[in-house]
């Protein structure tokens, strides 16, 4: 039982604020390196789809490849290789628009 008492340590006072300065560092970090590149992303998404205008040639998330025809405030009109599609703004991938080649290689 006396062992037992020697083994124990006792506390001071700095451990507190040290602790919570510890807390504040990792909150910081992960704001820089998770939190804020994701909001950039969304935003910089939605500007995109903000800017979608009839002649635009955009690729979907599914990987449709199509023109712009018409643009709604959800939806957008585009004409494929073997027909016109109507689709969801949100699917329209914001990472860039439709290959020039690949566009060619569907109309020929």
């Amino acid at each position: 039982m006396n062992f037992n008492i020697l083994l124990q340590a006792n506390a001071t006072e700095g451990t507190d604020f040290s602790f919570i300065i510890l807390l504040g560092g990792m909150f910081l970090i992960m704001y820089f390196f998770m939190i804020r590149p994701q909001v950039k992303r969304q935003k910089e998404a939605k500007t995109f789809r903000e800017g979608i205008s009839k002649g635009d040639k955009v690729v979907t998330i599914g990987g449709l490849h199509g023109k712009v025809i018409s643009v709604s405030d959800l939806t957008v009109m585009m004409e494929l290789e073997s027909g016109k599609v109507r689709v969801d703004k949100t699917a329209v991938s914001p990472k860039g628009g439709a290959d020039e080649e690949d566009m060619k290689q569907k109309n020929a």
